[in-house]
């Protein structure tokens, strides 16, 4: 015969650290320069009949070189200063979906 565990909440069993009145310290983004207003270049339309993964490869370099811009226009010009937060910080910045783990690597290889 097995022990049954009583369904009660977490919250009522025990104090957990979200429940003090302490707040944490969150992660401040560093403070970057506002980027400078280009103008937008009209979209093409992609060419018909090629492989589905041409398009995804496709697509994904042009999210990076977007993203590779915005932060070299933002002062970013490293590898070293090119952490996933500050990737995904200037792709909402710049109005892109939060890149991928591969588009994230896609960006670091564009920089100098």
């Amino acid at each position: 015969m097995t022990a049954v565990r009583s369904r009660t909440p977490r919250s009522h069993s025990r104090p957990t650290s979200r429940t003090s009145s302490k707040k944490r310290p969150q992660h401040q983004q560093p403070h970057l320069p506002t980027m400078s207003t280009l103008p937008v270049l009209p979209k093409k339309p992609l060419p018909a009949g090629r492989p589905r993964e041409w398009y995804v490869t496709h697509n994904r370099r042009l999210k990076a070189m977007r993203i590779a811009i915005a932060l070299l226009d933002t002062g970013v010009y490293t590898v070293e200063q090119a952490c996933d937060h500050t990737i995904h910080a200037t792709a909402q910045r710049i109005g892109v979906h939060p890149p991928s783990p591969a588009t994230c690597r896609l960006v670091r290889s564009l920089l100098p």
